[in-house]
């Protein structure tokens, strides 16, 4: 449960500070409506012209030491005022007695303030400075104020009493993970059990994976099983536009976290803070998030004990955390959360299935199989957008075929069947994507066609889509050469349809570019060079960083590069050759239907009839998807 970083008492005192204020200006006579102040004489005419009402007030100030006579009249506009007659010592007795002598009313009040003007002026000038002294230091003060800079940001969530505690049960895909942090929970739960034998428990654990993958569930998942305090904080939160006030922070979010020992500090996107530290005498070697990082170290392991203070940290680029951070005795141990499996999918999907409504035909299990590469939080949106969809649909529940569509438009981008493409682009692209699909399905090392469309999704104005067959963790080097092969189908076929050349296959030639540069520069797959690996500077660090090879190397890397492309190209102009009429069905089906399925387009190129089977759902298998489409604008698609 969140910390309540307020008072309700507070604001009571804020209401009667304000009150005192108020009060204070009325009595120093901050408002319009002051008393006329009439001579004896004036008084004496505006009575006589029966001006002035009854009763007259004999006011004794005993305050102010005078006496004075107050009481309404009415100006001879008709205006209502309310008047004001200083009394001189010595007259008042002859006042009194012409006034009786005229059957004027007098009555005699005494008043005394509680508040003298002086003690007036002092409640006012403490009530200013009590009223800037909450605004600044309270509200300043407070969650990132100029007064507080050094207070943690760190949000507390303690384990009892969290009404939705995360547990392990909430925590589906990460088995391994899971069983790695098993013994955080049983010593967060039962210390004692390891301090008899000497065990120490790990003082910090770094979740690595990419991002969705579940770290920070994790995290919570740990202290809601030992039912321990949970601080959060994101690694950016320790930093500010002062230096000095990151090192602070993290003083006082330990702090905060003895108190409570044992418990866990859970921070995320660590590496905002931990990065590697510059050399000596390098000018970057005053930055602010090293003094960050020194005072982590220093209180995760320094010469303080720090007994029951857990450290959970996420991050997704663990090659750029400083050695001293992952040390043993600062973070121990190191889990790595990664994309999940094909069961570990199928797990989340029916974890984040439990509030969503499917219909009969839904088959979790094909989700799973043609959502490879997805992590945690790509299978909740995907589930999600189905959700969405089936509402649009006024569907009673969520089928397999939105299932499918939420899937291909996570990977792929949404369908734009109203983009207004004339007959002629429409033909163009359909030649293009089936000269992708049938180099696709040709291809014997490639992956299984999916799904080929001419329907705009996304950026591209077509799409053919293929999904391996199973788990892929590594590629080999036919199935590179089959890849650059399919990437050369669209521009073949479009040139032959159409005897011209566009920019639709703009992404098809970076895609078949950097799978060479890669097999060159890489993965040694290159006949020429072999065994070797030439690191390339990105185009950040260029000017600083020089190639680790000469010249003469480049060039040949360079030539190597063209001659993998040129002998894709030209397989692929024998394959569509020899497959033409093919191609020329292929393109014509695709033009009349849109969109194919890949089961229809391998029956169309072994021979046999469409008739059968239209409509079918292909049996997705597992893996990464593959995006190749004629591009909108530069060919981006």
């Amino acid at each position: 449960m969140e910390k309540k970083s307020q008072n309700p008492g507070r604001s009571w005192l804020l209401i009667a500070l304000v009150g005192l204020a108020v009060l204070a200006f009325y009595k120093m006579g901050a408002g319009t409506n002051k008393p006329r102040e009439l001579a004896v004489v004036e008084f004496l005419g505006e009575c006589a012209a029966g001006r002035v009402s009854d009763p007259i007030y004999r006011v004794v100030d005993h305050d102010d030491g005078i006496t004075y006579l107050q009481g309404d009249g009415t100006a001879e506009n008709g205006e209502k005022y309310v008047y004001r007659v200083n009394l001189v010592p010595g007259e008042n007795q002859n006042l009194m007695e012409a006034l009786q002598a005229a059957g004027r009313k007098v009555q005699v009040r005494n008043e005394t303030s509680a508040f003298s003007p002086f003690v007036v002026n002092i409640l006012f000038f403490l009530a200013t400075l009590a009223l800037f002294y909450w605004f600044f230091a309270r509200r300043m003060g407070g969650d990132g104020g100029p007064f507080g800079m050094g207070k943690s940001r760190a949000k507390m969530l303690t384990g009892k009493e969290e009404k939705k505690r995360a547990t392990f049960a909430d925590v589906a895909g990460v088995d391994e993970a899971k069983e790695e942090v098993q013994e955080i929970v049983a010593f967060l739960k039962e210390p004692s059990a390891f301090q008899k034998l000497g065990g120490r428990i790990p003082k910090g654990v770094l979740l690595v994976g990419p991002p969705g993958t579940g770290k920070t569930l994790l995290a919570r998942a740990i202290a809601g099983e030992a039912g321990v305090p949970f601080f959060s904080i994101s690694g950016s939160d320790f930093e500010e536009m002062f230096v000095g006030v990151g090192a602070s922070r993290m003083r006082d979010m330990f702090a905060e976290a003895k108190k409570r020992a044992p418990c866990i500090v859970f921070i995320d996107e660590i590496d905002s803070i931990g990065m590697k530290r510059s050399g000596a005498g390098a000018l970057t070697g005053s930055h602010a998030y090293e003094q960050t990082l020194n005072t982590m170290l220093v209180e995760m392991d320094g010469f303080d004990a720090n007994e029951g203070v857990i450290v959970i940290a996420a991050t997704n680029r663990p090659d750029t955390l400083d050695a001293a951070l992952l040390r043993p005795g600062r973070f121990d141990r190191q889990v790595t959360v990664d994309l999940p499996t094909l069961k570990g999918r199928e797990e989340i999907l029916l974890l984040h299935g439990k509030k969503i409504k499917f219909a009969k035909d839904a088959d979790v299990k094909r989700v799973a199989r043609g959502t490879p590469g997805f992590s945690g939080a790509d299978l909740a949106n995907l589930l999600n957008e189905a959700a969405l969809m089936a509402v649009r649909k006024k569907l009673e529940g969520v089928d397999m075929q939105t299932l499918d569509e939420a899937r291909d438009k996570v990977l792929w981008g949404r369908e734009r069947k109203s983009a207004g493409f004339s007959a002629k682009e429409r033909e163009t692209t359909a030649w293009h994507e089936a000269g992708h699909a049938l180099l696709q399905v040709l291809s014997s090392n490639a992956d299984p066609l999916h799904k080929v469309t001419i329907i705009p999704r996304g950026r591209a104005l077509g799409a053919t889509m293929a999904l391996p067959k199973e788990d892929v963790l590594n590629h080999t080097r036919s199935w590179f050469l089959d890849q650059m092969v399919i990437c050369c189908g669209g521009r073949i076929a479009e040139k032959l349809f159409t005897g011209d050349i566009s920019t639709g296959a703009a992404q098809d030639i970076r895609q078949a570019t950097e799978i060479a540069r890669g097999m060159v520069c890489r993965f040694g797959m290159s006949p020429k060079f072999g065994f070797q690996s030439f690191s390339e500077p990105n185009a950040w660090s260029a000017a600083e960083n020089q190639p680790a090879y000469s010249e003469a190397t480049s060039q040949a890397i360079d030539a190597e590069v063209s001659q993998l492309i040129e002998s894709a190209y030209a397989r692929a102009e024998k394959l569509i050759a020899d497959n033409r009429e093919t191609l020329e069905k292929l393109a014509k089906t695709l033009f009349e239907k849109e969109t194919m399925d890949g089961r229809d387009v391998e029956a169309l190129v072994r021979g046999e009839d469409l008739g059968q089977g239209q409509g079918q759902d292909q049996d997705q298998g597992q893996g990464q998807g593959q995006d190749e489409g004629q591009g909108e604008g530069e060919g981006v698609g």
